[in-house]
């Protein structure tokens, strides 16, 4: 059984940074993709990075102030947040997709004050 596990979370004053973590453990080989999504209140679950095969695509609003990073097939991944704003409050989810099945963190809370 695979693992995600994420950390960095916390409060941060808007214009602030924060970097994410999500480390894998487990039986697996290796992932086809590593991203993060937010659960943002009152809203679906959104795409905020994700490294697909080597591939980076990034949410609305995100590129420019996100930057993912790490080895997606190894199960490592980062996301270095900057210039983050109130909107940015959320439950971050690390996500990794081995062929069709998906594997989800435990969520790691962000909140941004004014």
């Amino acid at each position: 059984q695979v693992q995600l596990v994420e950390s960095g979370g916390g409060l941060v004053q808007a214009g602030g940074s924060l970097r994410l973590s999500c480390a894998a453990s487990g039986n697996y080989n290796r992932f086809h993709a590593m991203g993060w999504y937010r659960q943002v209140p009152g809203k679906q679950r959104e795409l905020v990075a994700v490294n697909l095969g080597g591939r980076i695509h990034y949410g609305e609003s995100m590129e420019g102030r996100f930057t993912i990073s790490g080895d997606y097939a190894q199960g490592t991944s980062r996301l270095q947040m900057n210039r983050l704003s109130l909107d940015d409050t959320g439950i971050y989810y690390c996500n990794a997709k081995i062929g069709p099945n998906n594997v989800w963190g435990q969520g790691t809370q962000v909140t941004v004050s004014s």
